[in-house]
């Protein structure tokens, strides 16, 4: 994933960008590889998860969790629905839900993921925030 870096020249190709960096990132993240995510998150993101008490804050408590489970993470196969990005200057953000299969049981949550282009122009995940939703 070393082509965080937007060559997107409107905001069209920059929304595209965008999801697919979210996109190849989930193809490793369903193969329980944490990789992609670890790769685009900034130092200082911040990481909320309905799984946790509180809320994950650093690239290094990020890398700590995802590390725990690296592995673990089996998908068999997922559907991004109605993924929505929204630009402004450095900031996108990125809302969608996340439906996964997996031994014939289907889950759903919601993700919202805000990036941000860092002074060396590359997209990093400032925020990450999975909620719960019905199936």
């Amino acid at each position: 994933m070393t082509g965080c870096t937007s060559m997107a020249s409107n905001s069209e190709d920059l929304k595209a960008f965008i999801l697919s960096l979210e996109e190849q990132a989930l193809k490793l993240w369903n193969r329980g590889n944490p990789d992609g995510f670890i790769e685009l998150s900034s130092d200082d993101v911040v990481y909320i998860d309905p799984a946790f008490k509180n809320k994950l804050e650093g690239k290094k408590a990020l890398e700590e969790y995802y590390n725990s489970i690296r592995g673990k993470v089996e998908i068999d196969r997922y559907n991004m629905i109605e993924p929505t990005v929204l630009l402004s200057s450095d900031v996108a953000v990125l809302a969608y839900d996340y439906e996964a299969y997996r031994d014939d049981r289907t889950f759903r949550m919601h993700c919202t993921e805000v990036f941000k282009l860092d002074s060396s122009e590359q997209w990093k995940i400032i925020h990450t925030h999975w909620s719960f939703c019905p199936v």
